[in-house]
Formats: structure tokens, C-alpha cells, sequence
């Protein structure tokens, strides 16, 4: 699949086959995409544990639920809980000045490694390490750079995948001999779709020029037309949903299921 087409397809997925096992290798590479991620400082931000359904005791899936996500960790063969780590910065320094040795970080760009121990890592990246907020901060937003690897791997892997709010963290902390260090960020579920893999149509966005603005920020970003028509055939822009017959695919599967319609 390609990028524009696996980035069209995504969905949240909530309609698993229970049955149908996810294999280890297709795991495997969805964890590489998360680890090769955009990442400042070249640090580990972004935790993961994989851990299948049936390895899960009853009560632990029974702590996650919430009324919107019961049905979802009922279906999902596979859970992967997503974590910051805060310890992050540790060994800041020596990672970057292992990318001034790999002249990724070069002289022509101001880099070298004196200015990594005079300047960058005292002034700047120390003040970070020693505050939690801004810790919590710039590791959140790296870290869901990661997840957002992953959830694209896992669409182009023929998966359905969704993130869900992480609750229980201290029963799966328990369970799993979690580091202190690790906050909880999301639950991603995963699994063989069993609806259609459209989900009923690519779900309601609003116009590039509601969010997006060039040179100033009242000058909304107008799209081209030529653009938006490649985007339409490269299949990033796809069809809008509700389909005509998701309302019914839906109850099919609900009754299938035994879930409410």
C-alpha cells in the first residue's frame, strides 16, 4: 500500500475478528515503524508492551473497560499499551554528540559537540530535564509521533487498529513490572477488521483553510483543485461517509456479535 493510501484508509477500527490472530511479525513491524519516528535528541521517548487477549486475566480487561471501549477489548486479539518515558533525557548529550560523530548534526548548521556541552545541553535541554511539566510536554508530542507510525503500519499491514483511553494503569503497571518512569498515554487495539476496512466512508473533516494558513493567520490555505483531484485518485481524499449501507453493516455485525443495535 502506498503512504497516501495507507494515511486515506486509516480508521478507528471497533469491530474486530476475535478469531482471526494477528501475527508476531506483523507486530515486529509496526514497533520499527514507531522506532523510526521523528525524535528530538535522538531519544526514547515512546514504551510499548504487546500483549495478546487471551494472556490477559479477566479482571485486568475488566478494569479497562469504560462504556464506550467494552465491546472493542472484547473483539481485539491484540492490546499495546503506549507509555512516555520520562527518563528520556538521560544520556541526552551523548546521543547527540553521537550524531555530530555521524555528521548528521553538522558544522554548516551550527552544530559541533562543544556547543552540545557548553550551550545546548546546560542552557537548554538540562532546564527541561529538571522540570516535569515541560518534560510531560515535549515527550507527549513525541511520543505521538511514534503511535501515529504505528497506526499507519498497522493499516498497511491489512489491520484495523484504534486508540482508547488507558485505564487501570496501576493494575497493568502491577502486572507487567512497569517502570516508575513510564506514564500511560493510550491503549492501541488491534486486530483483523471485521467490518469493511472503509469503516463506512472516510470520516468528516473540516477545509485545509479552517486550520491551515500561509503567511499569516488571516490568510486561510486555499486548496487547488488539480491537488485535491490527485489526492482523490492517490486515494489520501476517499470517499465521505455515512456509506448507504453502513447503518446496516453495522446492526450485521452488532447481531453477530451479540452486542446492542
Amino acid at each position: 500500500m502506498e503512504f497516501k493510501e495507507a494515511a486515506g484508509t486509516r480508521r478507528s477500527i471497533r469491530f474486530f475478528r476475535p478469531w482471526q490472530p494477528v501475527e508476531r511479525e506483523k507486530i515486529q513491524k509496526i514497533f520499527e515503524a514507531a522506532n523510526r519516528s521523528s525524535r528530538s535528541m535522538n531519544a526514547d521517548y515512546a514504551k510499548a508492551i504487546v500483549v495478546r487477549r487471551s494472556e490477559l486475566p479477566a479482571e485486568t480487561i475488566d478494569a479497562l473497560r469504560n462504556p464506550t471501549t467494552t465491546a472493542s477489548l472484547d473483539l481485539a486479539p491484540v492490546y499495546i499499551f503506549w507509555y512516555l518515558d520520562m527518563d528520556y533525557p538521560n544520556g541526552g548529550a551523548d546521543r547527540l554528540k553521537e550524531l555530530v560523530e555521524n555528521h548528521v548534526l553538522t558544522p554548516s548548521h551550527g552544530w559541533s559537540k562543544a556547543y552540545v556541552d557548553e550551550f545546548l545541553w546546560p542552557q537548554v535541554l538540562k532546564p527541561i530535564a529538571d522540570n516535569q511539566m515541560a518534560t510531560m510536554f515535549m515527550g507527549t508530542i513525541e511520543v505521538g509521533q511514534a503511535i501515529a507510525n504505528a497506526l499507519l503500519a498497522a493499516v498497511d499491514e491489512g489491520l484495523g487498529t484504534c486508540l482508547h483511553a488507558f485505564t487501570a494503569a496501576d493494575k497493568v503497571k502491577d502486572m507487567f513490572h512497569v517502570p516508575d518512569s513510564w506514564i500511560p498515554i493510550w491503549l492501541q487495539l488491534l486486530g483483523y477488521p471485521a467490518e469493511e476496512a472503509a469503516a463506512g466512508g472516510q470520516r468528516p473533516r473540516r477545509p485545509l483553510s479552517a486550520n491551515f494558513f500561509e503567511g499569516s493567520a488571516d490568510k486561510p490555505f486555499e486548496e487547488d483543485a488539480e491537488v485535491t483531484e490527485s489526492l482523490k485518485r492517490d486515494k489520501l481524499i476517499q470517499d465521505p461517509g455515512p456509506f448507504p449501507h453502513r447503518e446496516m453493516e453495522v446492526k450485521m455485525i452488532s447481531r453477530m456479535f451479540g452486542l446492542p443495535e
